[in-house]
């Protein structure tokens, strides 16, 4: 089978780009609207999107909120909002982030379980180490745990959330009623997990789903996040601008996987593209400038206050200035590097910076026609950049279904994506391995050395 391009599809409801709630196409309560996140999933099944994708944090955006605030300041949990959306969709997957960090693992395992369960094999789980000092004063911290320990305890805790996951063997529920078995009792184990971050007795009371186990997906950047996605991730979410950093990466994360075993075609690379499609190229332009000119200055600051690690109070610089320096903290650092990157590339002033990436925080920005977005992505995918992508629609629900209507076609056409989704789960529409339960494998070795 021709290796096909896989597609995720980023739609918070209030909008990707800061200021598109404030757009005429988009709703300006998006954010909190079920009927609006259900419009989105039915059309991003019709686009035969892979899986909808939310990101999730634990603490509210001071700034925005000071300031008049933008759309992101409040939303849904995800798993809570894709359990209802699963029900009403029959191939989409459904990707939802959740903490290591402010998690425990059982309840975390039970409720993306249950998620799995609802949605028929369905279900991912984004793992994420949250890096946020808002976020650690919301569970009883006066300051974020540093970089390091986060990856550490996120290591552990990924290990003990697959344990759990594998607390019943596939055909361990016999249901029998006539002989009153319910389950086979051999086909059930403990987890006895001792760490130095953990300890969890188990076992989950959740089976497995259709698929297994939920997608594992990660978003790792820095050092210590690749290692962590080499390590475990099944899908994994990057921001890069160029084809030539995606290529790095790309290679950076196979060869990581290889060396610790991992088949590295069963580790897939999504670089994040948020398009302004148009018809034409200046028609694309037109849009991206309608947009770019509805953000709030106090907003755009605010915005870039939070990416840059919190350390510099921008609105005391001219914002037709240069970005000033600031040193990395213990946040997302990697994304404070790309944002450096971007600022130093472009010659950008502070004000064009917080434009820039108003749209999708550091991912790729692509501005033209359909036929000029297929290219992009095309050449990234040909020359191992990427697997597939994850499509950042600035504003909702104009950008997902131009994306839908102008180059889902276009890349068909060129035999790049799907024309039916391939299975009924998440895992085999991304063509990834079912994942055998350990303890069965153990048995069968057993048995078969016997």
């Amino acid at each position: 089978m021709t290796k096909k391009i896989k597609l995720g599809a980023f739609l918070p409801g209030g909008g990707q780009h800061i200021a598109s709630w404030r757009h005429p196409d988009q709703p300006a309560d998006g954010a909190t609207s079920f009927e609006f996140h259900k419009q989105l999933a039915l059309t991003a099944e019709r686009g035969l999107f892979d899986a909808y994708f939310l990101a999730d944090g634990l603490a509210v955006s001071l700034g925005g909120v000071t300031e008049g605030g933008f759309a992101k300041v409040a939303g849904f949990e995800p798993v809570t909002l894709f359990s209802a959306l699963a029900p009403l969709t029959t191939h989409l997957g459904f990707i939802a982030t959740a903490s290591t960090t402010y998690e425990e693992p059982y309840n975390l395992a039970r409720k993306f379980a249950s998620l799995d369960l609802i949605s028929a094999g369905r279900a991912g789980w984004n793992v994420v180490t949250t890096a946020t000092e808002a976020a650690a004063h919301n569970f009883n911290l006066e300051q974020q745990h540093p970089h390091a320990f986060r990856y550490e305890r996120a290591k552990e805790h990924v290990s003990v959330v697959k344990k759990l996951w594998e607390s019943f063997e596939d055909d361990a529920f016999i249901r029998d009623k006539e002989s009153g078995v319910f389950y086979d009792s051999q086909k059930v184990h403990l987890t006895e997990h001792q760490g130095e971050h953990f300890k969890v007795k188990g076992p989950l009371n959740i089976p497995r789903s259709p698929q297994g186990h939920p997608v594992i997906v990660q978003a790792g950047q820095s050092d210590d996040g690749r290692a962590l996605a080499a390590e475990t991730a099944e899908v994994i979410f990057t921001a890069q601008q160029h084809l030539s950093t995606a290529q790095e990466f790309y290679r950076d994360i196979k060869s990581r996987a290889k060396a610790l075993g991992r088949n590295p075609d069963h580790i897939l690379v999504m670089p994040g593209v948020a398009p302004f499609i148009g018809r034409t190229e200046q028609e694309a332009q037109e849009k991206y400038q309608q947009l770019t000119s509805l953000i709030l200055e106090s907003d755009g600051i605010s915005l870039l206050n939070g990416l840059t690690g919190g350390t510099l109070d921008l609105s005391n610089y001219d914002l037709d200035g240069p970005l000033p320096e600031a040193p990395l903290t213990e946040g997302m650092k990697s994304r404070q590097a790309l944002l450096r990157q971007i600022a130093d590339e472009h010659n950008f002033t502070i004000r064009e910076l917080y434009q820039w990436v108003a749209t999708a925080r550091g991912h790729y920005t692509i501005v033209g026609t359909a036929e000029q977005v297929a290219d992009k992505l095309q050449e990234w995918f040909e020359n191992d950049a990427a697997d597939g992508f994850n499509i950042l629609p600035p504003y909702l629900p104009t950008g997902l279904e131009d994306f839908v209507d102008l180059v889902i076609p276009e890349l068909q056409k060129r035999g790049l994506f799907r024309t039916a989704y391939e299975s009924s789960t998440l895992r085999e529409n991304l063509g990834l391995p079912f994942p055998v339960n350990s303890h069965t494998r153990i048995k069968s070795k057993a048995e078969q050395e016997a």
